[in-house]
């Protein structure tokens, strides 16, 4: 991933979001919380702005909220100053500094696709969350009627967005499949750009 993209982008992100596909950029967030309880200790990768950050940490006992962009942190710390049980980091994905069976939940938002190593993610994602807990896995996807890039998908690869890889949701299913996930239950948030949310329970 480029981390100096997204440390350039980050001031600007939400505004884009907020514009282009505001429906499913204030849903999904909230479906992502239904999963979370008052007990659960929560890592959040890729937290971006912490758009999802601010509706999980009010849910549950404490979060950890994660990025590879410096810029990426400070704009999610900067959006959540009122989140009393959340520490705000950077880390990569692909190397957490965290134990074995850590979490309750570990989630990891619109980030699958951009990833180089997406594999080694996963099991790392699985190693740090405990048996019994879930892998929530929120990825922006196509329309499944054309398969095809949106316009917006894009015009974002143009202005430096390293997609690795596009999803429909078919594709995304079998996808998380293939690495083993075959028991992964899904939601969709539907609008210009969907969200499919993949619950793995472990």
């Amino acid at each position: 991933m480029n981390a100096n993209f997204w440390n350039k982008a980050a001031g600007l992100y939400d505004f884009f979001e907020t514009v282009y596909n505001g429906k499913v950029y204030r849903e999904f967030p909230l479906k992502v919380a239904e999963f979370i309880n008052a007990e659960d200790k929560v890592l959040e990768c890729a937290c971006g702005t912490g758009i999802i950050s601010r509706v999980v940490a009010p849910k549950c006992h404490s979060l950890i909220a994660t990025d590879y962009s410096e810029g990426m942190i400070k704009q999610a710390q900067k959006n959540n100053q009122s989140l009393n049980n959340t520490t705000f980091c950077v880390a990569n994905i692909t190397q957490l500094n965290y134990a074995d069976e850590t979490f309750d939940k570990v989630i990891a938002g619109n980030v699958i696709h951009l990833l180089d190593e997406p594999q080694k993610a996963m099991q790392e994602l699985e190693r740090v969350c405990k048996t019994g807990g879930m892998i929530i896995l929120p990825t922006y996807i196509n329309h499944e009627k054309t398969g095809k890039p949106s316009f917006i998908v894009r015009f974002l690869k143009r202005i430096g967005v390293d997609f690795k890889m596009q999803f429909t949701m078919k594709t995304y299913q079998e996808f998380l499949s293939s690495m083993g996930y075959s028991n992964a239950e899904y939601y969709k948030i539907d609008g210009k750009m969907p969200n499919a949310i993949a619950v793995i329970k472990k």
